[in-house]
């Protein structure tokens, strides 16, 4: 039995790490922090590698926030954690009474809004209209 839960935690480890990587501020390219440091002076952040991104994970306004750039410093996208019955009615609908883990509003860099909600373990997203988008 022992070995069965070390043998899933070790898969389970993986497939975290594969996702996203925490690094240390120190290994984030200047330009990234330098864009960064001009949205949110002052503002402490937690790093990530998310493939070839970099995500810099931090509160603000008391929200679990999150902002994603290149490894030019090009922003791609701020994701800000909701509560479930933030999300638009039409979504809501959708997902017809099931019952939402975590919520999330992700603007991305061409403005373009989308909605993320995790149900049954499986994050889910879609646009303003309600409609599913790839991941």
């Amino acid at each position: 039995m022992k070995r069965i839960f070390v043998i899933l935690l070790l898969v389970g480890a993986m497939f975290t790490s594969v996702r996203a990587q925490k690094i240390s501020a120190a290994k984030v390219p200047v330009e990234v922090k330098d864009a960064f440091a001009k949205l949110y002076p002052g503002v402490k952040a937690n790093w990530e590698m998310e493939k070839q991104d970099y995500e810099a994970a931090f509160t603000l306004n008391g929200k679990a926030t999150s902002v994603v750039y290149t490894a030019k410093g090009v922003l791609l996208e701020t994701e800000t954690a909701i509560k479930p019955n933030e999300l638009p009615a039409v979504i809501l609908a959708k997902l017809n009474g099931s019952k939402i883990a975590e919520a999330a509003k992700i603007i991305k860099a061409d403005g373009s809004i989308r909605y993320e909600a995790e149900v049954k373990g499986k994050d889910l997203l879609f646009d303003l209209n309600g409609n599913s988008v790839k991941l």
